[in-house]
Formats: structure tokens, sequence, C-alpha cells
């Protein structure tokens, strides 16, 4: 019963984007290099994240 229970709210969290920003961190340990790039803080991330949702138009016609 918990491991189902861990199960769903990993997926909620995914579907939500609130995991965005672990998700982005286990991205870049894995494909960049971190000795010449850090990664984005968490604020930095989400403001970056809020300009690319938001920013241009995001409609089909």
């Amino acid at each position: 019963m918990i491991k189902r229970l861990k199960a769903f709210w990993r997926l909620v969290r995914r579907l939500s984007g609130d995991d965005a920003y672990e998700q982005y961190l286990a991205h870049f340990a894995a494909h960049h290099d971190a000795v010449d790039e850090l990664p984005l803080s968490k604020e930095a991330f989400f403001k970056q994240w809020q300009n690319n949702k938001w920013t241009g138009i995001k409609r089909c016609c």
C-alpha cells in the first residue's frame, strides 16, 4: 500500500511540475560538465521556467 501511495505521489508531482527542479538537477548532473558550469539556483530556475512558459504566443491558431 505504501509503495502505491509513493508511486501515486511521484506521478502527481511529475504531472504538476512540482519535481521540475529535481529533474533539472538530475539532467544537469548527467549531461553537463560541473567544473565549467554551475546549475541554476532554485529561484533562477523557476524564474526562467515561468518566463519560458508565459513569454510568446502559446496557441495553435
